[in-house]
């Protein structure tokens, strides 16, 4: 029981993980370096990082959700 918790976790962390670095790739392909003033890379970064962050755990919530949803699909028979 408190083994499947553990892998529960791991499995969130690496999920949220990879769901973060794969929103980075792809917000990567947008042009919104024109929409910032020159000499304003830091910022331009960290509003990558963030927009990659909360689109990357918006995704990993709606899949882990799902997982759940699934396990508990069962349980309604």
């Amino acid at each position: 029981m408190i083994e499947s918790f553990g892998q529960e976790a791991l499995i969130s962390m690496i999920l949220s993980l990879f769901c973060i670095g794969l929103s980075f790739w792809a917000l990567q392909s947008l042009r919104l370096d024109q929409l910032f003033r020159k000499n304003h890379v830091a910022q331009a970064r960290m509003l990558y990082l963030l927009l990659s962050i909360a689109i990357g755990s918006a995704v990993s919530s709606f899949f882990l959700n799902y997982l759940q949803w699934a396990r508990q699909l069962p349980l309604l028979f």
